[in-house]
This record gives structure tokens, C-alpha cells and sequence, in this order.
């Protein structure tokens, strides 16, 4: 995946959000199914009348059910083409778009824009309900209902346990070839005054399933099923553990994608493509 752009293209970026319930994740896939990347490519397609479909390269895909409030994608779109719709498109891609999918803005990248690559860090919220009464209908949709009152104290003592740079092997899906040293920049939870008790989870980058992991091994120290020290003492054994759930999707939203300045854009990109292992590990290549 290359940060140069071919000749007589124009790399642009879209910000964009979507309602996750309806869609079977980001990414394309066989079958017919519905995705938020095949919808936004189709629809962009059509609106700039173009044969060929121009593939989307996303900051961090989500699973079925999760929602965005500030995913970032890029595109290289012919220059002639970029010439003739830019100034019609966003208006075009609303009539086109079905409504649980928003383009927001769209713009020319600049030099060394990568939409994966160029991120310093990724910003989800989960946010969940211990009300007895359960979760709001209007709400139904975003907000998980537990069952038990959870200790919000609890939580964030047993989170500032797991930030850092560590290989989170424990509370992510393996994948061939993969990664799973991360670096957690951010992790709290504050309930609100409505009561929804609202989780945020930075970091540069995520592996499959980490942050629904990590939530579902907080959410039992929260509920007195376990102590504050149990979620470190689960990261520092690097095997998945039993008792750690992954919770649903539906709580979970990609609320930002971070970048650095636009001169730091290359250094970034190189960055993110090392090697990356902790010391006294062998390498590994990242994802």
C-alpha cells in the first residue's frame, strides 16, 4: 500500500459517521452483504458516473454493529473526475447514501495522507447502563444494559492498570502474521447524569476484538465478580482468558481519528509500518 499517488489522481479525504446496526461491518464482503464500504463506494460510483469503482482505505475498520462518529477514509480519484464533482459531491452522496450513512466533508489530502497509516491514534466510547430499569428505548440502539450496579471506582482503578505499551494478546483475536503490542493511551470511564456510564479507550492502533475485551473484563471488577488488579493480572499472562467476555457491538462508537501535522505525515506512515516488539521479544511485523 503505497503513500504515493499515481499520476493524474487526486488523493481526497471523507469524514464520515454511520449507524452500525444495520451494516455487517466496514469492510467489503461475499455474499451480498451490506457494508458501510460497498455502500459509500457504490454510491460514489454513481454520483461521479464512473465505471470503475474507487477502492476506500479506512483509519480502523469496525465489526458489525459498531457505530462511527469520526471515521476517516481516503480515495484516489481520477483528477478530471475530482475536477468536475468536487464541489457537487457531498450534496450528490446525501441524496445517494441511505440514511444511517453520512460523508460529512471531503477535501484533497495533502502530500503523504494515508487515512490507515497516517493516524497517531484512534478514539472509541463504550457506553453502558447498570439503570435497573434498563436503557432507554430512544437509546436502545447505543447503550448496553448490565444488569448489575458497577462500581465506577472500581473500574477506572482496575483500567490505569492496562495502560502503556503491551502485547494485549489476552484481550484480542489472533490474527496470522499480526501484531498484538499496542499501546493504550487512554482508558476511563464517568457516568453521567443521565446514568449511562461512559467508557473511553485510546490508542495508536487496536487488534480485532480489544476494546469490547477489555470492556467486558472491566465490567466484571465493576459488578464485584473480580478485583481491580485481575484485568493486569489477565494482560501480563498473554493467553485469552475464559472469563473475559466480549461484549456486543452496539455500545461501542469510533468517535476520532488523530493525525499530526501534514509535515509529519511521511515520518508517520513509516512509523506505523515498522516492525514493532517489546523488549526482550522477537520482532513482529504490525498491523
Amino acid at each position: 500500500m503505497s503513500d504515493e499517488v499515481e499520476p493524474g489522481f487526486v488523493r481526497v479525504r471523507m469524514d464520515l459517521s454511520y449507524d452500525g446496526s444495520e451494516f455487517s461491518g466496514w469492510a467489503k464482503q461475499a455474499g451480498g452483504r451490506r457494508t458501510v464500504q460497498g455502500e459509500v463506494e457504490d454510491a460514489l460510483r454513481t454520483v461521479t458516473r464512473s465505471r470503475e469503482t474507487y477502492e476506500l482505505t479506512v483509519a480502523g475498520r469496525t465489526d458489525a454493529g459498531v457505530h462511527a462518529r469520526g471515521q476517516v477514509v481516503h480515495v484516489d480519484l481520477p483528477r478530471e473526475v475530482w475536477g468536475e464533482h468536487h464541489d457537487k459531491l457531498l450534496k450528490r452522496l446525501a441524496g445517494r447514501l441511505s440514511k444511517d450513512v453520512r460523508v460529512w466533508a471531503l477535501r484533497e489530502a495533502p502530500s503523504g495522507f494515508n487515512a490507515r497509516f497516517s493516524a497517531v491514534w484512534r478514539r472509541y466510547a463504550y457506553r453502558v447502563t447498570d439503570n435497573p430499569g434498563g436503557v432507554d428505548p430512544l437509546l436502545r440502539s447505543h447503550v448496553l444494559w448490565h444488569d448489575w450496579p458497577l462500581d465506577v471506582d472500581a473500574m477506572n482503578e482496575a483500567a490505569g492498570r492496562l495502560l502503556g505499551e503491551h502485547d494485549f494478546a489476552a484481550y484480542c483475536k489472533k490474527r496470522e502474521g499480526a501484531t498484538t503490542i499496542r499501546t493504550l493511551q487512554e482508558l476511563s470511564l464517568a457516568r453521567g447524569e443521565d446514568g449511562i456510564i461512559t467508557a473511553t479507550v485510546r490508542a495508536d492502533a487496536f487488534c480485532h476484538n480489544m476494546v469490547r475485551s477489555l470492556i467486558g473484563a472491566l465490567l466484571f471488577v465493576g459488578d464485584g465478580h473480580r478485583g481491580p488488579e485481575w484485568p493486569g493480572k489477565v494482560l501480563a499472562a498473554g493467553v485469552r482468558d475464559s472469563a473475559v467476555h466480549v461484549v456486543r457491538p452496539h455500545g461501542l462508537t469510533l468517535e476520532e481519528v488523530g493525525y499530526p501535522a501534514d509535515e509529519l505525515l511521511a515520518a508517520r506512515n513509516k512509523e506505523a509500518r515498522n516492525r514493532r516488539s517489546l523488549p526482550g521479544t522477537s520482532r513482529c511485523e504490525t498491523c
